[in-house]
């Protein structure tokens, strides 16, 4: 019997390997003229590789989110006969975390984060505008256990609790439902919390043009006011270069505002340059209404996004900042 090898070199003019895979298949299957099929497939690669790839990229962050979940898993299993010992618990694991994830942050987006002297020693409210995923929020937060050694709590949609083994993950991060009781109560303990009044609507719908979409939420300053704590607004620039979504066809707004599920095709994973931006905190005033602090705490993201955001966005734009310094007056 001729093994694939010699039947591929036999004769006097040797295959290409093309050519090769052409002929056993048509040995195989019977099939005639099989390398024209095979020219069109490999064609049909060539041309939708590049879109392929733009919709596989986001998938990136969602499994480090896992691998994040195995390992919270792993640490609990390997240390939890140090629990009764320790006050500290999960602190390995969270700078572990960290560490990974920062490491991300700087390899594939060149991650700066600008301002982090704006976060108070004690209680504050970080208020922040929500790109299409949170993976900014994510890259903020390592640095500031790195920098600060202090952890941020934040308030989640109430989907997030319902992704299959995240429980054990946003209970070590301090991931919240976010209920007005439960924001209060942490601040009172000293601790930060941070939220996005426009949440999952302005994640999926809110496009380059970096429209705040907040509607008429200020539930979040009411927090701010009862735990008597500042609001600390942040922005991170070209965010929404990084992820975009399909969220300006209709048929993706109506179906969300039918069954509240981010159910929106995102595409991208692009390495831009992403920046974030404290800016400077908003006191807190015994007199001031809820309705008052939201007015201020919205133009105080808008005059970052005014300041630190070319309008509209553009991913090659993003992609090139890469290579640009940082200019003195951001």
């Amino acid at each position: 019997m001729i093994d694939r090898n010699e039947s591929c070199t036999a004769g006097q003019i040797p295959m290409s390997y093309f050519a090769c895979l052409a002929y056993l298949l048509r040995e195989w299957t019977g099939v005639e003229h099989i390398e024209d099929y095979l020219s069109y497939a490999v064609y049909l690669l060539w041309l939708f590789f590049p879109l392929m790839v733009v919709f596989l990229l986001p998938g990136v962050i969602l499994l480090f989110i896992y691998v994040s979940v195995i390992f919270v898993h792993i640490y609990k299993r390997k240390n939890e006969l140090k629990e009764a010992y320790s006050h500290d618990f999960w602190d390995g694991a969270k700078e572990m975390l960290a560490t990974l994830w920062d490491g991300h942050a700087r390899i594939w987006h060149g991650y700066e984060l600008h301002g982090i002297e704006n976060i108070p020693e004690g209680p504050g409210l970080v208020v922040f505008y929500h790109g299409a995923t949170p993976v900014d929020y994510i890259y903020f937060m390592a640095k500031l256990l790195i920098l600060r050694k202090r952890t941020c709590h934040v308030v989640a949609d109430h989907f997030v609790f319902k992704l299959p083994g995240f429980k054990l993950l946003l209970d070590v991060l301090g991931v919240m439902h976010g209920p007005k009781e439960e924001c209060v109560n942490a601040l009172k303990k000293g601790h930060l919390v941070a939220i996005s009044p426009g949440g999952v609507r302005e994640a999926l719908f809110s496009d380059e043009t970096y429209v705040i979409m907040w509607g008429n939420r200020k539930g979040f300053a009411q927090v701010a006011i009862d735990a008597k704590v500042p609001i600390i607004p942040m922005f991170t620039q070209n965010i929404r270069e990084g992820i975009r979504t399909l969220g300006g066809i209709k048929i993706f707004r109506s179906l969300y505002e039918h069954i509240r599920l981010p159910i929106v095709p995102m595409y991208g994973g692009f390495p831009v340059k992403l920046r974030t931006f404290i800016g400077d905190p908003i006191p807190y005033e015994p007199n001031v209404t809820a309705e008052e602090l939201t007015v201020k705490a919205k133009a105080a993201i808008q005059s970052l996004i005014d300041k630190h955001q070319k309008i509209p966005g553009n991913v090659f734009r993003a992609l090139m900042e890469r290579f640009h310094a940082r200019q003195k007056e951001d």
